[in-house]
């Protein structure tokens, strides 16, 4: 990152904290109150205008990527968070896109409370999901499931599979994803399904399951963010080391005025460090504390 902007953020919310840039992982001292910075010195003070897209910020992002994922691919880190970042910036910048999710590789996990739903499909139309929900992807999104949450501490994972039609009932179940969860249970995977969607999301958030595969986007996020938008976070699910995001963009309309809502950033950081001591997912945070930071972005 870069020391500068950490410290004209810290004095714009009055914080009590201080930096010290650093150029070496090994320099960090974790002390309290204190933010370490491994800062390659990319950036120029007049670089940094808030609320505006800079060629400059988007290249520095890309810098910063590229070192945090060699650290996390070495070893040197249990786990990234990563903030919003501007997609126009860092191609403006001559940086790839920010495709995190990689088709039949990689998964989106969003992660809000108690709930937590993993995405077969991402971003593609609703006429292309059809046929995109087969027997042998559905079984491997749940073995993956199954055995990153055993990684993470949880010792024996409850998986509920949502239906695809209403009330579970269609060629898509009968076809695919029945047959998927069975095979599934004969491996000794604890899945259960097709359950209605309309029923599934209220029961995972009540306990019954610690993890629920959705079909497409619409499908888990609108649960997600219906349950506590405030506070969301999201996991890439196959990537190599623990990768967290918050759940919301960048927000250049309200950028340094100070009022931006942290509950998805502490929420992101806080999974990072349960999962990757082996602790599995933190306790939800009491709702007085999201809701103290809703309305604000």
């Amino acid at each position: 990152g870069d020391a500068g902007a950490v410290e004209r953020v810290i004095a714009l919310t009055r914080t009590s904290l201080t930096v010290r840039a650093i150029e070496a992982l090994d320099q960090a001292q974790f002390a309290p109150r204190c933010v370490d910075v491994l800062d390659p010195k990319t950036l120029r003070p007049d670089d940094i205008t808030m609320g505006k897209i800079s060629p400059a910020c988007g290249r520095a992002v890309t810098k910063w990527w590229e070192m945090a994922t060699d650290l996390a691919q070495r070893g040197k880190v249990a786990a990234i968070v990563k903030g919003p970042v501007n997609s126009e910036a860092i191609e403006q910048g001559g940086g790839p896109a920010q495709n995190a999710v990689e088709p039949g590789k990689t998964y989106l996990f969003l992660i809000t409370g108690p709930l937590r739903v993993a995405h077969l499909t991402d971003h593609i139309p609703l006429a292309q999901v059809l046929h995109e929900i087969k027997l042998e992807r559905i079984l491997k999104l749940l073995r993956l499931m199954h055995a990153s949450l055993q990684g993470w501490g949880v010792a024996a994972p409850r998986i509920g599979v949502a239906g695809f039609n209403p009330h579970a009932h269609g060629k898509e179940e009968e076809a695919e994803i029945i047959p998927a969860v069975m095979q599934a249970q004969r491996e000794g995977i604890t899945a259960t399904g097709p359950v209605p969607a309309d029923s599934l999301f209220r029961q995972c958030i009540e306990g019954q399951y610690d993890c629920v595969l959705a079909h497409y986007h619409d499908q888990g996020h609108i649960a997600v963010k219906t349950w506590g938008f405030a506070g969301n976070c999201a996991l890439l699910l196959g990537a190599p080391y623990i990768r967290l995001s918050v759940a919301h963009g960048t927000a250049f309309d309200i950028a340094g005025r100070g009022i931006a809502d942290h509950a998805s950033m502490h929420e992101a950081m806080r999974t990072a460090a349960s999962l990757a001591s082996g602790r599995g997912f933190p306790s939800p945070p009491l709702k007085g504390v999201l809701a103290a930071s809703q309305g604000t972005r």
